[in-house]
């Protein structure tokens, strides 16, 4: 029976690779789709990922997320020093300036200010030159996507300068960082020169990173610089989700996202189940004469599951392997960074494919079981 019902669903070519097309169209939509919306939400925290010597960031009380924040005074930055349970904490800055290049073409530039002296905060991945050259004055690191912006088309070089703020600058260090929510170039200096460079505000400080000490729970030492300072603190994995969650719940990035998936579920649902029922329909005779010879309904209803279930397998294998293939295509393009797709969106695709084949046969399905064995004999 099996492969009566196999030649049955490939008897009609057209209709089979029909079938297939809304399949494998719909996978790859929703797969690209939930890949893109995924990789741009992990970038909305990327920064906060790249520290990896802190585990604990403390901010005003009011923050909601990294890139929205109320500066800190210096006084904080000893307040949280004196907290029990804190090994050690670091003043960081983040915020935002303009640079120049030879040529006169500028661009909005992300500034982090690292600690002078620990240099916390700091990407651990340096293509070229040593994060210890900050230590020189009017310099900088800067991330790869920034370098290609400011000299396009050149070999990664040190010693070149840029005009930041008035202040020309050096390249020190070229470094591969996270990519931020706004793909714009990250410059890294040290702490005193970036409110230097900046210099706009009397209070500059963006945040406090601290490093518990060994054997206390990170979670127990933000209690205490809470309950202490009155100031917030949040582990970096608790800081990043409030980030991610910041985004989803204030812009419309998660409703343009979800239309487009919705739309993908829906046509594939539609377009499939309509060929799938055509093609029951063309072959009710052939199902009828296996009716009319004994074969049972569940028999019946299990090949028409079968013939199903082989083209939602081969239209999801075409859909999301187009997908891995688009990502590998592009994972050298730096302004699509961060973008990939992950088993759990492999996973997740796979039973909405699932369900399109299972909504798509139900009505055949239906339009079978009630099939009179005598329409064999009808003209």
């Amino acid at each position: 029976m099996n492969f009566v019902a196999w030649q049955m669903l490939t008897g009609d070519r057209a209709k089979y690779l029909g079938l297939i097309f809304a399949i494998a169209f719909s996978t790859f939509l929703m797969s690209h789709q939930v890949s893109i919306f995924c990789g741009l939400m992990n970038r909305t925290r990327s920064q906060i990922q790249d520290v990896r010597d802190a585990s604990i960031w403390v901010m005003d009380a009011k923050t909601q997320y990294l890139d929205e924040v109320k500066a800190l005074t210096d006084q904080d930055l000893y307040r949280v020093r004196g907290v029990e349970g804190v090994d050690w904490a670091v003043p960081l800055f983040k915020g935002t300036s303009r640079a120049k290049g030879a040529d006169g073409k500028f661009r909005g530039v992300i500034l982090m200010g690292l600690d002078d002296s620990t240099l916390v905060g700091a990407p651990r991945k340096v293509l070229l030159g040593d994060w210890a050259e900050l230590r020189a004055p009017e310099s900088i690191a800067i991330d790869l996507t920034g370098y290609r912006f400011f000299f396009p088309n050149q070999a990664l070089e040190l010693g070149r300068t840029l005009d930041l703020n008035d202040h020309q600058v050096k390249v020190v260090a070229i470094v591969d960082s996270s990519a931020p929510f706004v793909n714009l170039p990250v410059f890294y200096t040290r702490y005193t020169q970036a409110v230097t460079f900046v210099g706009r505000e009397r209070n500059q400080m963006s945040f406090v990173l601290v490093k518990g000490r060994d054997g206390l729970a990170d979670a127990e030492v933000c209690r205490r610089i809470v309950a202490a300072t009155g100031l917030k603190a949040e582990t970096s994995h608790d800081f990043g989700w409030q980030t991610i969650w910041y985004y989803i719940q204030n812009t419309g990035i998660p409703i343009n996202f979800g239309i487009t998936v919705a739309i993908a579920l829906i046509v594939g649902t539609v377009v499939a189940g309509q060929t799938f029922y055509l093609f029951t329909v063309e072959n009710l005779k052939q199902f009828g004469a296996l009716k009319a010879i004994g074969v049972t309904n569940w028999r019946i209803v299990g090949m028409i599951l079968m013939q199903a279930l082989i083209v939602g397998a081969v239209g999801f294998g075409l859909g999301i392997s187009m997908t891995a293939l688009f990502f590998d295509a592009t994972k050298a393009n730096l302004d699509l960074r961060g973008f990939r797709l992950l088993p759990e969106i492999m996973w997740g695709t796979g039973l909405a494919v699932l369900l399109i084949v299972i909504l798509a046969s139900v009505v055949s399905v239906r339009r079978v079981v009630v099939l009179e064995p005598a329409v064999v004999f009808r003209g």
